[in-house]
């Protein structure tokens, strides 16, 4: 049990990790077009994190780092005490919130087996001769 709080712990650092640089990172373009190019790689991290927190800690591990994750970029969502803002009122820091929701569930939904340390076949350890049936062992590999 202590294992699995701890690694919920450290994966809801890297939460709050992601969450801080995606903030900061999340709007920025591609040589000045309007490609959203840091949005992206915002995304992209925030999977990458997910699905690295998920192997590592299961279920607990993803709750930890979604915890995180959303607590920090809720916190800088809110207006500074100069009335700045890191995520704006625009279509791509709405993007950034439930677009990085939407990933996190996603890494939540992605199949177990993904994540598995158990072969998904078992291995053949014998194989039909064709002669009345029998079966010759065979070494497993």
């Amino acid at each position: 049990m202590g294992r699995l709080v701890g690694r919920g712990a450290v994966c809801a650092v890297l939460g709050v990790i992601v969450g801080v640089v995606g903030t900061v990172a999340h709007r920025a373009q591609l040589l000045g077009l309007d490609l959203p190019l840091g949005l992206v790689l915002a995304l992209l991290a925030v999977l990458a994190a997910g699905v690295l927190s998920r192997a590592w800690g299961g279920l607990a591990g993803l709750l930890g780092y979604g915890i995180g994750w959303v607590a920090v970029v809720q916190l800088l969502a809110i207006e500074g005490p100069g009335g700045d803002v890191l995520v704006p009122g625009q279509a791509v820091g709405y993007v950034w919130i439930y677009g990085g929701l939407v990933v996190v569930a996603v890494a939540a939904f992605l199949p177990r087996t993904w994540f598995s340390d158990r072969p998904v076949r078992a291995a053949l350890h014998t194989r039909p001769t064709g002669q009345n049936g029998h079966q010759d062992q065979v070494p497993s590999r």
